[in-house]
């Protein structure tokens, strides 16, 4: 039976343990605003050692003048916890914006001393912005059905008129009818674009090799718009499939290229475009209908070296007709938010001046249960063969899953 000093003496040991399991930062902070602890997520959330941490002033490492130093002597002269929300604590040092929600209580046991916990925000705004991008595509649905109804017909009628002076009309005047003709087409593409967010047929998925989809894409891009553009690839080999259409990705990767190439374009021959794969397990959604969370693991980048997305435009970047083209429609990359949507995966985009990332984040191909194995009958015969097929499709799954 374990003693009484023998218990105290592994209470320490434990309390770390503890605090090191937990994913948000949590750091200590003595009374003289020195760091006295700090547990694993604070030391990669400041990118510094706990030793190195544990010698600096907290104000060092915190913007001048961040509300946690005023919410720090708050909670230490009411000796009562402190909540505030959205918070941005980013540096020139640890990179741009950082919004995080602080929790900052007394310990009680140690006078003076301040319990400080971060929690950044960076996965629920992505549920948040989630939620706006779909909100924004079923209202594009509703107006595509209603201009492809409304507006089609009367166009049809217009350019037929127009066909018909034409033939009667002289050289100068067809000049004018030519144009009636060429601005009704215009009017039509763009409401045949607008009508792919209309199309709610179910599509059919399966197992995709993404990699197979962004090197089609690559050489798309490389024949065509993107030819003078230097492509970088960093993948993961071991990925396991993705649920997905391959039609649509292929979709979803040429409009994000294509918008990489056209940021890049003024930059001649340091234009460069990169495309990453990564497994990144941990990234939980709700779906509204669902009372689990569907995981994804699946991390596909684009990212390239241009100027940046302006930051005004950063919170509705994914909206319909939202764009910085002079000549552009701004659907290219709602479509892009819809596609993803309806996969139940999630597109990011981060942007600072030569490096912009748009992140997808999607679910991978679960291999649905043989039929055959819950047949007594079948069972038996046919064990060789679907161990075979197991081993060959497999074996990616489970590599990706011990890592």
């Amino acid at each position: 039976m374990t003693s009484a000093a023998e218990h105290r003496k592994t209470r320490p040991s434990e309390a770390d343990a503890i605090l090191n399991a937990l994913p948000n930062p949590v750091i200590l902070i003595g009374p003289d605003g020195k760091i006295v602890d700090a547990n694993n997520a604070a030391e990669a959330f400041f990118e510094i050692s706990t030793q190195f941490l544990q010698r600096q002033q907290l104000k060092e490492l915190v913007p001048f003048g961040s509300p946690l130093l005023a919410l720090i002597e708050q909670v230490r002269a009411g000796n009562a916890p402190v909540n505030e929300y959205k918070v941005d604590l980013g540096t020139p040092r640890m990179g741009g914006d950082r919004q995080v929600d602080l929790h900052v209580a007394p310990l009680t046991e140690r006078p003076g001393h301040i319990v400080v916990m971060l929690q950044e925000r960076t996965i629920a705004d992505k549920m948040d912005r989630q939620l706006t991008h779909r909100s924004a595509a079923r209202s594009v649905i509703a107006l595509a059905a209603m201009l492809a109804h409304e507006i089609k017909n009367p166009l049809s009628g217009i350019r037929g008129a127009a066909q018909l002076l034409e033939q009667q009309a002289s050289s100068e005047d067809r000049m004018l009818t030519r144009l009636i003709c060429d601005e009704a087409d215009r009017i039509v593409t763009l409401v045949d674009r607008m009508e792919v967010f209309g199309d709610d047929r179910p599509v059919a998925r399966g197992p995709v090799n993404i990699h197979s989809v962004l090197d089609h894409v690559k050489r798309l891009a490389q024949s065509g718009f993107a030819r003078n553009v230097r492509f970088i690839e960093d993948y993961d080999p071991s990925l396991p499939p993705v649920l997905a259409n391959q039609d649509q990705l292929i979709q979803v990767f040429l409009n994000l290229v294509k918008n990489a190439a056209e940021a890049v374009v003024d930059l001649g021959t340091d234009a460069e475009i990169q495309l990453t794969t990564a497994f990144r397990p941990g990234v939980r959604l709700s779906v509204p209908g669902k009372k689990s969370r569907v995981s994804l693991p699946l991390e596909f980048c684009v990212k390239d070296n241009g100027p940046g997305v302006p930051e005004d435009l950063m919170p509705n970047l994914f909206d319909p007709f939202v764009t910085t083209k002079q000549t552009g429609s701004g659907l290219g990359l709602a479509l892009v938010a819809k596609i993803v949507g309806d996969h139940g995966g999630i597109i990011e985009c981060e942007s600072q001046p030569r490096k912009t990332t748009f992140r997808v984040l999607m679910p991978m191909y679960a291999k649905q249960p043989d039929a055959s194995q819950s047949d007594p009958s079948r069972s038996a015969s046919s064990h060789s063969a679907s161990s075979h097929r197991d081993d060959v499709s497999g074996t990616p799954l489970r590599a990706s899953q011990e890592r």
